[in-house]
């Protein structure tokens, strides 16, 4: 997996109007100067936030790119949530480091929602 290429293709596209449309006309192109897997070009290219957040990148980076495929905010933090459901934890980066799993398997960890384990962890 090359994290760091597909995050730096990401940070050009953020930055770049002209490398932006140039993804708009001609994405493989864009994708082929970036030492990228079949699986990362696809995310890409479709674009697969969820799957992209599975692989690692950061959601500072993510968030930009969603905006620029129009991608509304409350849609854009569902489609990692259901990127960890499809795919699994975080592969890689910091949120792999952190051991972050998804905010549901966090708020079970915590015991968010059963009450019984709210009274257990809740500070006296």
């Amino acid at each position: 997996m090359s994290l760091y290429y597909v995050q730096k293709c990401l940070f050009d596209l953020n930055r770049t109007p002209d490398l932006q449309q140039q993804y708009r006309t001609n994405t493989e192109a864009v994708l082929a100067r970036y030492s990228l897997t079949d699986e990362e070009r696809r995310a890409l290219t479709i674009p697969d936030i969820g799957l992209l957040f599975h692989l690692g990148v950061n959601g500072q980076i993510l968030m930009h790119f969603a905006a620029f495929h129009q991608i509304a905010w409350t849609d854009y933090l569902q489609l990692m949530r259901d990127g960890i459901d499809q795919h699994g934890p975080v592969r890689e980066g910091v949120y792999a480091m952190t051991g972050y799993e998804g905010v549901e398997a966090h708020r079970a960890r915590l015991g968010h929602g059963d009450p019984a384990a709210q009274q257990r962890t809740a500070p006296r």
